[in-house]
Formats: structure tokens, C-alpha cells, sequence
């Protein structure tokens, strides 16, 4: 029985109350924060969330491989692949061959691109100051911990699961 109560019909009698299930409350917070700045850039810009992260990590790195992209903003590559198309149709994104590997291309921000990615990013850590405003700097630095631990470990089980080492059941 693996430790659960079992009802008469053989079913497991825990039941999973999504308000206190962190999961559930990660990807909840997750949403409505992503829904309120991409509601900004979206307005601003009209670009999406897909769009903004291959901007954003642009911006910050400087030029990378799409599959650089998706690795550091745990976006699929098809994903990716339509953000980068999107972004190099409104002329925010170049492409420049990799000429070690023919098959992949070093992206980066435009002129016009860096314009937006200048222009949004006071904004976006405006955003993300205001979602912490009623945090002491103590509470602050204690999430950013906490937030990294939750990263590290949550890394390790997708590996885990991912390697087949999490299945026990």
C-alpha cells in the first residue's frame, strides 16, 4: 500500500488540495506575473513572451546559437525557432552563420531590437521591484535563496526523472 489509506474500491483516499500544492502555486504565481509584464511589452512592442525571452537573453549575452537560447530560457526549440522567425521578420534579430557549423547560426539583437530591449528593460526591473515592494530586504534575499535552492533541486529531479531514476512505480 505504499503508506496511503485505501478506500473500499482500491483507491488511494489522499487527496491533493491545489491551493497549498507548491507546484500548482509556482506555476500559478508564474503565470500572473508572466501575464502582467507580457500585458506591458505586448501593448508596447507587440511581441510575446517567446519573443521577449530570446530578446532578453540576447541582450544580456550578446550573440548566441538558437539551442543556446532555449537551454538558458528552458524554452523548447520549436518554440524558439518561431520566436527567433517573428523577431527576424519585424527586423529585431540577425543571423549570422556559425562557420564552425554550417547547420546552426549565431543570432543577435538589431539596431531596432536593441532599441526595444533598451527600452523594456527599466520597465521589466521596475516590474520586478514592485512584486517585491512589500518584502524587507531580509525577505528578499531570503526568496532569492530559497528560489535557488527550488531551482537547483527541481534541476536535479527533472535529470532524475528524465534518466528514468525517479520512476518507482
Amino acid at each position: 500500500m505504499n503508506g496511503r489509506a485505501m478506500e473500499g474500491d482500491g483507491r488511494s483516499a489522499a487527496k491533493l488540495e491545489l491551493e497549498t500544492f507548491l507546484p500548482y502555486r509556482l506555476n500559478v504565481l508564474a503565470s500572473i506575473v508572466s501575464q502582467g509584464l507580457s500585458g506591458i511589452y505586448a501593448k508596447r512592442y507587440g511581441i510575446g513572451v517567446p519573443e521577449w525571452r530570446v530578446m532578453a537573453t540576447l541582450g544580456q549575452f550578446g550573440a548566441m546559437t538558437a539551442k543556446d537560447i532555449g537551454g538558458h530560457s528552458h524554452m523548447h526549440k520549436t518554440k524558439v525557432s518561431r520566436a527567433v522567425a517573428i523577431l527576424e521578420k519585424r527586423q529585431m534579430v540577425q543571423r549570422r552563420a556559425n562557420r564552425q557549423d554550417l547547420r546552426e547560426a549565431f543570432l543577435s539583437l538589431t539596431d531596432a531590437g536593441r532599441a526595444v530591449y533598451d527600452d523594456l528593460v527599466p520597465v521589466a526591473l521596475t516590474f520586478a521591484a514592485d512584486l517585491t515592494e512589500g518584502l524587507s530586504r531580509s525577505e528578499r534575499a531570503e526568496l532569492e535563496a530559497l528560489l535557488a535552492k527550488l531551482m537547483k533541486r527541481g534541476l536535479t529531479l527533472l535529470s532524475e526523472h528524465a534518466a528514468g531514476l525517479g520512476d518507482e512505480g
